[in-house]
């Protein structure tokens, strides 16, 4: 079994373990399973090995909460000597000179960044694949592994790497971790800040995907820098709301979804919290207002890609966009906000499922039409978006299994602030009801 972050880095700090061969038994189990399982679309060999040297001569290697740890990074952020390819062969290939703001941090923190993780073009859609691979879902690879962070979350949930870096515009950290069967983490609004980023219309942010909750809470100190994240505590007593009734279309849900959120508010109550049915006022404007963000947010994007170059898909996607771009109003979430803010006057907890229906199958979805993706992705993405509008934090944690083999997890969401409380609730949760951290034997 891969050893946890928590575990690696206490191991090095402590100087039980060398990072260089940490991350060397990582690169063995990328070569290993990488071309099954399709996670990375570069990794960093010579690079991460020579990282992992210069951790293990650290003055400060005591002080450092991931240190030695390998670590993925989504294909978005800038990296010394790579380039962020947004899952695209239209952009530009010239490497970065400098780290950006999330590898910086990343380092600092002792970790050792050992690839860049496959994404769907332009992050748009909840299956990562392009011309030169299809990131699978470890526990079903018949399945895609989701998306857009598919990659990270594949790696994870296979036991490449014990960590991984994502990135959550409309469930693009939560979907994929629940179809993987990982942690995954959407900090709210401003608590992960990097200068000059606004992806989405504000929509997206970064956050942590990892196997246990206690190395969420780290990588979301560090990618935070609030060290006090790290911390887990017990929640005192909260007010939890159960519900599956699927956002304005009321579709019906796999069984085995529904029945993961019994049993996450039987583990709740039983934790000593008030567990009771509840569910906001969703409303169709908020609906129209993320779809439109959806396609306008890529389209301003696209502005640094060469349109002729895209995918088919996505040139429909930025097309529309560009048509839709008039109609991202803030009105639109200032009316949502105001339906959630009701709803979190009378709960500390929303418990949903993360997704509404089984991933999309393992597939060449980047040749298919672009309304070919938009129906399955509109389907399984029905309780995730809401929460980027409203600048909530949103977590995704593993409670059941469906007879697919594709993990049943429940989706905790809090209030502005609420980081830390979701994480305690959802150590509660590992705690009484543990999960199979990877497919790794």
């Amino acid at each position: 079994m891969v050893k946890t972050a928590v575990e690696i880095a206490a191991a090095v700090r402590a100087k039980e373990l060398d990072p260089v061969e940490v991350t060397r038994e990582a690169l063995s189990r990328i070569a290993a399973a990488d071309g099954v399982v399709g996670a990375f679309r570069r990794v960093r060999a010579e690079e991460a090995l020579a990282e992992a040297a210069a951790v293990a001569e650290r003055a400060d290697l005591v002080d450092l909460p991931l240190a030695g740890v390998p670590v993925a990074v989504k294909d978005v952020a800038p990296v010394e000597g790579e380039y962020a390819s947004w899952g695209s062969r239209a952009g530009s290939s010239t490497v970065s000179t400098e780290d950006g703001e999330v590898a910086r941090r990343l380092r600092a923190a002792g970790a050792v960044i050992v690839g860049l993780t496959r994404v769907p073009e332009l992050c748009i859609w909840p299956s990562s694949d392009d011309p030169d691979g299809t990131a699978r879902n470890p526990r079903n690879p018949s399945y895609a592994a989701g998306g857009s962070s598919g990659g990270s979350a594949a790696a994870v949930a296979a036991g490449l790497v014990p960590i991984a870096h994502g990135t959550d515009g409309l469930g693009s950290i939560r979907l994929p971790s629940a179809m993987c069967g990982i942690v995954g983490l959407k900090p709210g609004k401003g608590v992960v800040r990097v200068p000059g980023e606004n992806g989405w219309f504000g929509l997206s942010t970064h956050g942590p995907m990892t196997t246990t909750v206690a190395d969420a809470a780290v990588l979301m100190s560090v990618l935070a820098e609030q060290p006090g994240l790290a911390d887990l505590a017990d929640p005192a007593p909260s007010r939890i709301a159960l519900s599956t009734q699927v956002p304005l279309t009321r579709a019906p849900l796999p069984r085995a979804f529904s029945r993961a959120v019994a049993q996450a508010g039987d583990l709740f109550r039983a934790a000593g919290h008030t567990v009771a049915p509840g569910t906001p006022r969703y409303n169709a404007g908020a609906i129209g207002g993320l779809l439109a963000r959806w396609v306008a947010g890529p389209a301003e994007q696209a502005a640094e890609f060469d349109l002729a170059a895209l995918q088919p898909r996505t040139r429909t996607h930025v097309r529309l966009g560009r048509l839709m771009a008039k109609r991202v109003r803030e009105s639109t979430r200032e009316r949502w906000l105001e339906r959630a803010e009701e709803f979190f006057s009378d709960h500390d907890v929303l418990v949903t499922p993360v997704i509404a229906t089984l991933p999309l199958k393992a597939r060449k979805w980047h040749e298919s039409r672009w309304i070919a993706n938009v129906l399955p992705s509109v389907r399984v993405a029905g309780f995730a978006g809401l929460w980027n509008l409203a600048g909530y934090p949103a977590m995704s944690v593993p409670v059941g299994v469906h007879p697919s083999g594709i993990p049943a997890c429940v989706q905790l969401v809090a209030a502005p602030g609420g980081e830390a409380l979701l994480l305690g609730l959802a150590a509660q949760l590992e705690a009484a009801n543990p999960w199979p951290r990877t497919t790794l034997s």
